[in-house]
This record gives C-alpha cells, sequence and structure tokens, in this order.
C-alpha cells in the first residue's frame, strides 16, 4: 500500500493520506508466548462476566482460581487486549490529548427507528495462536451489524474503512455514538462522519453500558463463535466472522425485536415509512 520510493508522495504524507501510524511501516510481529495467551484466554473470559474489574480484581480472581498471576502482568495483559474496567481510568480507548471530546446525546432518548443511532466499537478475538481486534457497526434499533473489518493492530485505518462501508451502503444515521478512545477522535474519523450530517455522540470514560447494545453483540459474537473454534489464520477468522455476522443480521432471532431478525426490523421499518 505504501511505496517507499515514490517519486512524489513522501512516506510521510502517504501515511497522512492513509490514515496510518508510520511506525506500523516498521512493526515486525512477534509470537505472544503460550502462558500470556492461556492467561489472556481466562481473563477475556472472565471480564465477559465481570467487566468492572479492574487490574487488581482481576488478578485477584485468577490467583484464586489457580492461575497464580500478578497486577502488573494483568495490566500488560488487559491494555494489550483493549480492555478497561467500566470505571474511570487508563486505558486504550484513552483519547488522544489533541482530539475534540464531544457529549453524550443519547441519555433519556427513545430508539424507535431504524439509522436514528448508529454505535462502534473494538474488541479482542483471540486465535489458537495470537490474537485479532474486530470493529463492528450497528444499527441500535434494529441490532443490525451494518459493516465491520478485522485488523491485527489498533492503527485507526480498518476502523475508518467499517465505517466508509457503512455509509455507501446504508446511507447516514441521525446519531453516531463512539467511546473515546483514539481512533474514534482522530480528525479523519469524525470529519468522514460529520460529512455526511450525523451528530457526534460519545460515552463517558469508561462507560460500557451508555454502549450497551454492542457490548451485548460482543457477548453474542464470543459465546457463539469465537469460544466455539480455533482460528489458526486471520483468513479462518475473517471467513468465519463473515458467515456468522450473515447468520446473526438473517437469521438468529431476538427476543427484544419480537423474535425478529435484526434484517428484518431493519427493512420493515424503513418500508414503513417510505409508504407513510
Amino acid at each position: 500500500m505504501v511505496e517507499p520510493d515514490h517519486e512524489r508522495l513522501s512516506v510521510r504524507k502517504q501515511c497522512e493520506l492513509l490514515v496510518l501510524n508510520r511506525s506500523s511501516l516498521y512493526y515486525r510481529h512477534h509470537p505472544v508466548e503460550k502462558d500470556d495467551l492461556e492467561m489472556m484466554r481466562l481473563i477475556d473470559e472472565q471480564f465477559l462476566k465481570t467487566p468492572f474489574y479492574g487490574t487488581r480484581r482481576m488478578a485477584a480472581h485468577l490467583s484464586h482460581a489457580g492461575h497464580p498471576i500478578n497486577r502488573k502482568r494483568v495490566q500488560r495483559l488487559m491494555a494489550r487486549m483493549g480492555l478497561v474496567a467500566i470505571h474511570p481510568g487508563p486505558n486504550t480507548s484513552k483519547p488522544h490529548p489533541e482530539h475534540k471530546i464531544y457529549p453524550y446525546l443519547l441519555r433519556n432518548v427513545e430508539i424507535n427507528r431504524s439509522n436514528q443511532v448508529w454505535s462502534t466499537d473494538i474488541t479482542y478475538l483471540r486465535m489458537s495462536q495470537g490474537f485479532m481486534y474486530l470493529i463492528a457497526i450497528m444499527d441500535w434499533y434494529s441490532r443490525k451489524v451494518l459493516s465491520w473489518r478485522i485488523s491485527n493492530t489498533l492503527e485507526s485505518r480498518f476502523c475508518l474503512e467499517a465505517l466508509q462501508e457503512a455509509f455507501q451502503i446504508y446511507g447516514r444515521p441521525e446519531i453516531f455514538n463512539t467511546d473515546q478512545g483514539s481512533q474514534f477522535t482522530s480528525d479523519a474519523f469524525v470529519k468522514t462522519v460529520e460529512a455526511t450530517g450525523a451528530k457526534m455522540s460519545m460515552d463517558g470514560r469508561g462507560r460500557c453500558h451508555d454502549n450497551i447494545f454492542i457490548e451485548r453483540l460482543w457477548r453474542s459474537v464470543k459465546y457463539e463463535c469465537i469460544y466455539l473454534h480455533s482460528f489458526k489464520t486471520g483468513k479462518d477468522l475473517r471467513q468465519k466472522m463473515g458467515e456468522w455476522f450473515d447468520w446473526y443480521n438473517q437469521e438468529r432471532v431476538h427476543q427484544s425485536l419480537g423474535y425478529c431478525t435484526p434484517d428484518l426490523v431493519y427493512q420493515q421499518e424503513l418500508h414503513l415509512r417510505e409508504v407513510a
């Protein structure tokens, strides 16, 4: 993608145009230690049950469960996984100091139509010999996943690709909600949203319940797909996730949707508005 010997564009300029950190060009993958992968698996599974556990409580829980580990190691692994307890504190969703933070616009708002509110988030996905990161963009009313991407780093480029795909296929929402992570507060991401006329909304720091619907999606992704399989390559993971999201949107019924599928609810509501 980046051409070091390009005649007119410097490497710096190419990275700016691609919304890519130059340091990632020189990144070389380092295999994760087997013991670290096992601890990350245990942390990930416990975090879904108790997202309010910080590093101290997580270390204590694992030690009591027969997996001795100190807090410093838990801090390192949770940071690498992008996990943070649901209370204010240092985390990988920390906003860039120069990025603008937007207010949370969804408090006491009734969500009653498709494309009223979209939201997005990033989660950690374990593999048999490593891990990846997943971003998904969801319509709150129908729970439909509008787009998604997988990456082996937390660079903002894969987030921007998912965002652009959602806008291209589904138009725009009235409000777009994110957390305060640097991927979502970057100029490229914010300008892409605002160029459509959508309003930006951001969760309070460390408050995953401001974005509760996509947090429930992560539970479904992991319990219904990731934990049931052993993925050896990114290609295997992407293929299975593609199949799962198709099934989720088109076949998986939701009790909260009157036992309808996200696709059906999304399309029906839009159709009713067109008829009206």
